[in-house]
């Protein structure tokens, strides 16, 4: 694996992965998050509840949110719903 990532600020949305948050229930009745979308270079957005202050003590040694970064919680069902929706390669 090649150097360190960083997020392209020039990509654009171009694909919803999965099921919109209406069609699975998890809006509360209006249109919003959570939600997964794929950029048009292939890098992924979640839009999901901004836990950072919750979980960023008593992580596993091996994961680390680094600046800039946020820990986002999804429900299950988004996820699983994009399962079928996210490429192999």
């Amino acid at each position: 694996m090649g150097g360190t990532w960083d997020a392209d600020p020039q990509a654009r949305l171009v694909r919803r992965i999965g099921v919109a948050p209406a069609e699975l229930g998890t809006t509360g009745g209006r249109d919003g998050c959570p939600d997964i979308w794929e950029f048009d270079n292939g890098d992924f957005a979640v839009i999901g509840r901004d836990l950072t202050a919750v979980y960023s003590e008593g992580l596993p040694e091996d994961a680390v949110i680094g600046g800039g970064e946020r820990l986002v919680v999804i429900p299950r069902v988004t996820l699983l719903a994009a399962k079928a929706h996210i490429p192999d390669a």
